[in-house]
């Protein structure tokens, strides 16, 4: 009895070293499950957890030999929020420029359908607004005679009209000159390209003389190259025939206010070439050396 009493305790005591190798994986388990979502918690979760403990230990109460003690508040670090990236700012200020350009624009056009009167209303000028800019496309009819690029009086108060608008802002003017595939051939216009070329100039000239800066146009003329229509029928050649005046209200680079120096600690100048050794006052400079023959 006593040998059989003697093997069931050897044989627990040979299975007892498997509870405490259960709980050492299970512990060790727990241990890698902590470490993972540690280190899988980006800032943001990291920060609200922080905030949500240093809440609870605030009003937490703890009881000592049956008294009551309320733990002082936990001192928290003020947090330092980062200033918003430089890009952003950047952003902020392109899209509030983006909108006041916009707004501008927008004035303009309805301005210019104003003093054009009924010839916006009938189609024979086209007043439209872009992403790039106000595109004004004027029948080449209401401003010239056939084959010549003299302007009419009443096409050059209208013109005149378009420019004072036009004069008031500091956006970049494109005039083209079109017209349709009948040929050309004077003294004056041996072909299209001349008469498209000259329109143009004349009507750029006007602005000029109406307040528009010299430096903001620019005239240009592409015969028939762009038509906007079918020049096999009449009423197509008829709006090829026209003169197009582009406002561009995209903005231009800034221009750079002076040459940039570079840091001290800037790893640049690891890869720059040594600049010349000062020259000190009243010492000629060094001749180089003269090649041999």
């Amino acid at each position: 009895m006593a040998r059989r009493r003697k093997q069931v305790e050897e044989h627990e005591n040979h299975e007892r070293w498997l509870v405490s190798y259960a709980d050492f994986i299970t512990l060790l388990f727990a241990f890698f499950v902590v470490m993972y979502s540690l280190s899988s918690i980006n800032e943001g979760k990291y920060r609200v957890l922080s905030d949500s403990i240093v809440q609870a230990f605030r009003s937490l109460s703890i009881k000592d030999n049956g008294e009551q003690l309320i733990v002082p508040p936990v001192a928290m670090a003020p947090v330092v929020r980062p200033a918003p990236p430089a890009n952003t700012q950047l952003q902020e200020a392109a899209e509030a420029r983006r909108k006041q350009t916009a707004a501008q624009m927008h004035n303009m056009a309805e301005e210019i359908r104003r003093v054009m009167g009924a010839l916006a209303q009938t189609g024979e000028v086209n007043v439209s607004e872009g992403a790039f800019g106000i595109s004004i496309e004027i029948n080449a009819a209401l401003l010239f005679a056939p084959g010549d690029a003299a302007l009419g009086t009443a096409a050059a108060d209208a013109l005149r009209a378009v420019a004072q608008v036009l004069a008031a802002s500091v956006f970049p003017i494109t005039i083209e000159g079109h017209t349709d595939t009948m040929p050309i051939n004077t003294w004056r216009f041996p072909s299209n390209w001349e008469l498209s070329a000259v329109r143009a100039s004349t009507v750029a000239r006007l602005f000029i003389d109406s307040g528009v800066r010299p430096d903001r146009l620019t005239a240009a003329g592409y015969a028939d190259q762009r038509p906007v229509a079918d020049n096999a029928s009449e009423e197509g050649r008829r709006r090829n025939r026209r003169v197009t005046i582009l406002l561009e209200s995209r903005d231009a680079e800034p221009a750079p206010v002076g040459p940039s120096r570079i840091a001290p600690n800037d790893p640049i100048r690891s890869i720059l070439p040594e600049p010349p050794p000062a020259v000190e006052a009243g010492q000629a400079p060094e001749a180089a050396p003269e090649a041999s023959p």
